[in-house]
């Protein structure tokens, strides 16, 4: 009497083998095609890094000049800048939000349109899309540097910059946040006699506000860095004391800046992911900070400190 594999029959086989290809080895062809495809792109990502520098002496032999670099920036300094770089922090911050304020406002009509159970006229619906994907479409900087040809210096171009950007990108978010809401709210809106406007903000609004808060909030955190960026091309900022200090060689500069960036976007993380918390679990938010005032409260009764 035979068990095991040896008892199968043929059609047996093959079912066990469609219900799971995994436990069986693959057949010639199917390896011979798994290996090429790794072949091939082993070769094509070794020939980029081939054809971008990556094995040559302009990479590997300026290592030395990157360390002798970072050597120079410790300690950091301020070269009696340490105001100057601070007001230029508040210029960059000023940027980053008037540019986000804007951004959000501007997408959040648009977000209407382009949602498709809100715009029942397709082609609008359709080109409202293709239009938020044209502004999302280049770079800070390639918008900064066409503001700042036709504006000139300063912190206009990077706000508009940014709120470019920022609407291209939270149409999008916010559209698909709208197409995504539970109609129950909004038809007991409507039955209650509420019009469009009434249907948007008691029917829409209370369901969509804390993605939209999210969205926003992080593409604030988000425009912080690149206002430092556009400030580089010109729009004034930081990031233009930290790329002039880098011009002039003066490394240690440099790191102060940075250094302050770091501390300021760490700053605007806590912050914003604190009113997101604060926004989204509403009153459990206090009642947990509430529990945490009453925990440390009783460890306190039950082991008070001891005298000096």
């Amino acid at each position: 009497m035979t068990h095991g594999v040896e008892a199968l029959s043929t059609e047996q086989i093959r079912e066990q083998q469609n219900r799971f290809p995994r436990v069986f080895s693959m057949t010639l062809k199917q390896k011979v095609v798994r290996w090429t495809a790794l072949i091939l792109t082993i070769g094509f990502l070794l020939y980029m890094l081939d054809r971008l520098g990556f094995f040559s002496e302009r990479f590997y032999g300026n290592l030395g000049k990157l360390a002798v670099m970072v050597d120079q920036m410790f300690p950091p300094t301020t070269g009696g800048q340490f105001w100057d770089f601070v007001d230029a922090i508040g210029d960059t911050l000023g940027m980053a939000l008037i540019g986000s304020l804007i951004g959000s406002i501007a997408a959040l009509p648009l977000a209407f349109m382009a949602a498709k159970n809100f715009n029942p006229i397709r082609p609008l619906q359709f080109a409202t899309r293709r239009f938020a994907d044209v502004l999302r479409a280049a770079d800070y900087m390639i918008w900064g540097l066409i503001f700042v040809r036709a504006m000139g210096l300063g912190p206009m171009p990077g706000i508009l910059a940014i709120a470019i950007i920022d609407c291209g990108i939270l149409v999008i978010l916010f559209s698909e946040a709208i197409e995504n809401i539970d109609r129950k709210q909004i038809e007991g809106v409507r039955a209650s006699g509420g019009n469009r406007l009434e249907v948007i903000r008691f029917g829409v609004l209370p369901q969509v506000m804390p993605v939209l808060l999210t969205n926003a909030l992080y593409m604030f955190e988000s425009n912080t860095r690149a206002a430092t960026i556009l400030g580089i091309v010109g729009a004034g900022g930081i990031g233009f004391l930290l790329s002039d200090n880098l011009r002039a060689f003066e490394f240690s500069n440099a790191c102060t800046i940075i250094l302050m960036i770091i501390v300021v976007v760490y700053i605007i993380d806590y912050g914003s992911r604190k009113l997101r918390e604060r926004y989204i679990r509403g009153d459990d938010y206090l009642q947990g900070d509430e529990r945490a005032r009453s925990l440390w409260s009783t460890w306190f009764k039950k082991f008070p400190p001891r005298e000096s």
